[in-house]
């Protein structure tokens, strides 16, 4: 009898604050157990090897492992014999820690376009697997513009995508509509997830979340809508959030934090668990908890103010300043209450199982009712508005704006020639940079096209009160509809 075991992963990246890739055994161990506290099953040791002493503690705890080389982004035609000898080494060296499953050829490896050499390089290496360790298959993880009838995508035995819809481009539904849409034409295609993720600092808070804004508050709600769509979907043999920690990127410069990459759920120092940790923790481990979020939004200038617990337990009670306030049930992990506010109020949650309260299983936060948003929430203390106004974006009838689409701005000769100039500066910044060869696919442009053009301004940082973006829209306004 055949029976299902869906992955429930993370990518680690191991470098620290301070300490970069020289780990002692104690951080080793301190990385496991925050993965197992979550109820993690599986790991992506992305993109290099590893201590030995790391695959010890994963066979020793029954993790199950995806090996991988770094053989990443870009394919270099002279790069070949590196990347054939980091493939023996990478299995002579590893054969026999039982908790690896498969060795994992490349990632995103199609950034700037698919050449012959390179299909040719990944054809050597997939029979080098198979050659020397035929009771394991090869894998990859194919970045997010790859086209699904691709030669990458079914040379493997297994082979998962890294999507950030939602994120980088497209909205969180888009996640579940990709899947849903693989899964119909290719039903026999052993498919993951093997990245995703949406960048975080834990000073950053907002009552408004949105894609973009780099807050705790929107990385919670991306993963609390990815936890339900990967539950919804059995055909998907594993995910990997990216990442479990914060490490280190020179390339990066975002949110006022540079040289970081932010989308891990426990920060850099492994200090502090974010609150995107504990929606895993209740979707992932067994052990009753709960968790109130949002504790680094402390000063909330809205009336009522949205309190959410996330649990693992069926039913969690809220109290205000001692007093009961009210008991919700759900199914997804996710518990709402709405709460008026007016000065300083202690909260106090506690899990609720077969009807009986349970205090030893409680959390506890403050908030603070204040009439200035604080702005420490802010990437810059210069740009503070109040959540809840709208930017006024000028525009006539008959006229484009920064409010039309993508894709009906392209469609027009005179917006499309605007759009071009403008994203030819974009992608000239873009760490990594976009090969001439590099093919978008169809359900990429398909998503962006449906994108109002002040959505992805936002996306890469440009603040819609600056001039770049007045003296944009100012030229849409001149092009008719």
């Amino acid at each position: 009898m055949k029976a299902s075991y869906p992955l429930h992963g993370v990518s680690r990246h191991q470098d620290r604050l301070g300490v970069g890739n020289a780990l002692t055994k104690e951080m080793h161990e301190e990385d496991m157990e925050l993965i197992l506290s979550m109820g993690a099953n599986s790991i992506r040791l992305a993109h290099y090897q590893r201590d030995q002493y790391f695959y010890d503690l994963c066979d020793e705890k029954g993790i199950v492992v995806w090996a991988e080389i770094p053989y990443i982004t870009v394919h270099m035609p002279s790069g070949r014999e590196n990347t054939i000898r980091q493939m023996k080494e990478l299995i002579v060296q590893n054969y026999n820690h039982t908790s690896i499953i498969c060795w994992a050829i490349s990632n995103e490896i199609s950034l700037q376009g698919v050449t012959e050499d390179l299909l040719e390089n990944h054809r050597i290496l997939n029979d080098l697997i198979h050659e020397m360790d035929p009771s394991r298959v090869s894998a990859m993880a194919n970045l997010f513009m790859l086209e699904t009838d691709s030669p990458l995508v079914t040379l493997p035995d297994i082979r998962g995508y890294n999507l950030y819809y939602g994120w980088y481009v497209g909205e969180m539904e888009d996640n579940d509509a990709w899947f849903d849409k693989f899964h119909e034409e290719h039903p026999d295609v052993v498919i993951g997830l093997t990245e995703y993720g949406a960048d975080s600092t834990i000073k950053l808070q907002s009552p408004k979340p949105e894609k973009g804004d780099y807050t705790e508050s929107y990385e919670a709600v991306y993963h609390e809508h990815m936890l339900e769509m990967l539950a919804k979907r059995p055909y998907i043999w594993g995910s990997y959030v990216w990442n479990m920690f914060e490490f280190a990127a020179a390339g990066r410069d975002e949110a006022g934090d540079p040289g970081k990459n932010h989308k891990g759920l426990i920060t850099f120092d492994r200090k502090v668990k974010k609150d995107a940790y504990y929606i895993y923790k209740a979707w992932w481990s067994e052990d009753p908890f709960v968790h109130i979020c949002g504790r680094r939004y402390h000063d909330r200038i809205e009336e009522t103010t949205e309190i959410k617990v996330y649990a693992n337990v069926p039913e969690v009670k809220l109290y205000v300043d001692d007093k009961e306030f009210g008991t919700v049930a759900s199914d997804n992990h996710v518990f709402r209450f709405s709460v008026p506010i007016s000065g300083t109020h202690k909260l106090y949650t506690s899990a609720v199982i077969d009807g009986v309260e349970h205090a030893e299983i409680s959390d506890t936060m403050e908030v603070v009712k204040v009439s200035e948003p604080n702005p420490e929430y802010f990437v810059s203390a210069d740009k503070v508005r109040n959540w809840f106004d709208e930017t006024e974006i000028a525009e006539e009838d008959g006229y484009f704006s920064l409010n039309s689409t993508m894709g009906e701005i392209s469609a027009n000769p005179k917006g499309k020639a605007l759009l071009d100039q403008m994203m030819a500066v974009m992608t000239a910044k873009t760490a990594g940079g976009m090969g001439e060869g590099v093919k978008v696919s169809k359900e990429m442009h398909a998503i962006v096209a449906r994108q109002p053009l002040k959505r992805l301004l936002g996306q890469v940082g440009i603040d819609l009160e600056s001039d770049a973006a007045k003296q944009l829209n100012a030229a849409l306004n001149q092009i008719k509809k």
